[in-house]
């Protein structure tokens, strides 16, 4: 079967490997001259800066995807376990706290936090274990095609349940248990990671403290943009085939029947400026959804036209800032939070009806040369700084040195400063050798993201499961979509799970788990 993909993002490139691997003669376009999508990087003056992805969770996925194709995680990249897998400042507290690979130690922390809080951890953990199990082997890998593969003894088992945590805030979900501010926002931050708030996302979502309290943060030496490579070399060493700087112009489409129209491939601009067209029986759109729906198809073959989009969520902007900083910063961690006391205004900021940019807001820092040698000159750090604010373009676009908009440079400038006092380094903002900011304009230009989001569609209740936008067009067969706008969701496993339903689809299997990894090509 010839299918092309739309989008050389982890999504796109993992859909490529895959079908490829299954004998599909496969051509891949990408708009931008290089591959990865948001997981890509920026090098200045001796520091490489991944852009994107900077926490590498839910290994199991990743072990699965490899397989498929052959190979093993182990094979293809050297990770690096954490440890601590994360520190943590909170306003108003002098001290930062360490979660650790290590669930004794998180347990004890969360003990001398509130005490008899210990005995509350291991239940909170329990319930997330099982809660991730029941999502990788009933949700998770189901494009919810067909009805009767939930209606499973343990789904209807734990319907009470389910109910509960979906009809519920995870805000809610952790006060319940938890009285201390510092506990409430470890377990909440995880809700960031979902493109939502703890008050805005369903509580089912606690399963995502198995990953970070119960299990280990890896770390690809090389960096995110290794995985793009590596996923890339899958996908050629299987035949297909990867075209950059190749801008798709439309989907092309014939009638079909039953007043359906059907895919034929599509049309497209090259970095020459030529206009071509590449025929197919299959087109995967694993590029933005809103672009997808909304600039690639006339509005009667729209299954998510302007319409729709008016009632969703994106998810947060960001204002990124990535720093060459001279000298060594052992203040921070490989990862590093920075949570402000008053959440309701910080996050009611971002998704409130008068969304600004938040001041103070909360942030995360990515020290990769504390476990990468490679992202900088010896005796220097590689600062990726995160400052989450409202999917708004309006905010503006970043630049070097200072050069992007007045708002993503006061966002980044509040940024080092709060980084500068919490963590003790004063003299931060002097020893900044490299700056590069990027803003919503930027994931709006570069990426076609939808108000320039950084992630994805929220997961909201409304925007999750079988009720996220589903991944085969409704108006035109052979239209398949992949990526963090369709289902499962946000973040790279999901993107990689986002690709086999694809082939799910294709070869017809609508169960609930993964394919078998004997399977490989």
């Amino acid at each position: 079967m010839k299918v092309v993909v739309v989008g050389g993002g982890i999504a796109g490139l993992a859909t490529a490997a895959l079908l490829a691997s299954r004998g599909h003669d496969v051509d891949l376009l990408e708009k931008n001259d290089e591959l990865g999508g948001r997981v890509g990087s920026v090098e200045r003056d001796g520091f490489r800066f991944d852009t994107g992805a900077s926490w590498y969770l839910m290994p199991e996925v990743f072990e699965h995807f490899f397989s498929l194709l052959g190979t093993t995680a182990a094979a293809e990249l050297d990770l690096k376990v954490l440890d601590p897998s994360y520190r943590v400042f909170f306003e108003g507290h002098p001290d930062p706290v360490e979660l650790r690979p290590d669930r004794d130690h998180n347990r004890a922390l969360f003990e001398s936090l509130e005490p008899g809080a210990g005995d509350r951890f291991d239940a909170y953990l329990s319930s997330a274990e099982d809660t991730y199990d029941m999502a990788l082997r009933r949700f998770l890998y189901s494009s919810f095609d067909s009805p009767t593969s939930l209606l499973t003894g343990d789904v209807v088992r734990r319907v009470p349940t389910l109910g509960r945590l979906l009809t519920r805030s995870l805000e809610r979900h952790v006060s319940a248990s938890f009285s201390d501010r510092r506990i409430q926002q470890v377990l909440g931050y995880p809700a960031v990671f979902l493109g939502s708030s703890p008050d805005r996302a369903p509580s089912i979502y606690h399963l995502m403290s198995r990953l970070d309290l119960g299990d280990r943060v890896l770390y690809p030496q090389g960096g995110f943009t290794k995985l793009i490579d590596v996923i890339a070399s899958l996908a050629e060493r299987h035949g297909a085939r990867l075209h950059t700087g190749t801008q798709v112009s439309g989907i092309t489409t014939r009638p079909g029947p039953r007043r359906r129209a059907e895919a034929t491939g599509v049309a497209y601009v090259d970095r020459h400026g030529a206009a071509g067209t590449i025929r197919a029986d299959v087109v995967v759109g694993a590029a933005d959804l809103h672009h997808l729906e909304t600039a690639l198809l006339p509005a009667h073959l729209q299954t998510h036209p302007e319409s729709a989009w008016r009632r969703r969520s994106p998810g947060p902007g960001a204002v990124l800032a990535m720093l060459g900083v001279d000298g060594e910063l052992p203040q921070l961690a490989h990862h590093t939070l920075f949570f402000t006391e008053d959440w309701k205004q910080n996050f009611g900021d971002i998704f409130g009806r008068d969304a600004r940019v938040p001041d103070p807001a909360s942030i995360y820092v990515c020290k990769p040369s504390a476990t990468d040698p490679s992202v900088a000159p010896a005796g220097s750090e590689n600062l990726f700084v995160l400052v989450p604010v409202p999917a708004d373009t309006a905010i503006g676009a970043g630049g070097d040195d200072g050069g992007g908009s007045d708002t993503v440079e006061r966002t980044a400038d509040a940024a080092i400063d709060l980084v500068a006092d919490w963590a003790g380094v004063p003299d931060l903002r002097e020893r900044i050798r490299v700056r590069h900011t990027v803003g919503p304009e930027d994931f709006a230009t570069r990426y076609h993201s939808w108000r320039g989001g950084a992630l994805g569609l929220e997961h909201t209740l409304r925007q999750s499961a079988f009720l996220r936008p589903g991944n085969a067009s409704r108006k035109v067969d052979g239209l398949l979509y992949a990526g963090s706008t369709t289902i499962p969701g946000v973040g790279l496993p999901m993107c990689l799970i986002s690709a086999e339903l694809v082939l799910k689809r294709l070869s017809g299997d609508r169960s609930t788990l993964p394919l078998a990894e004997t399977e490989h090509a």
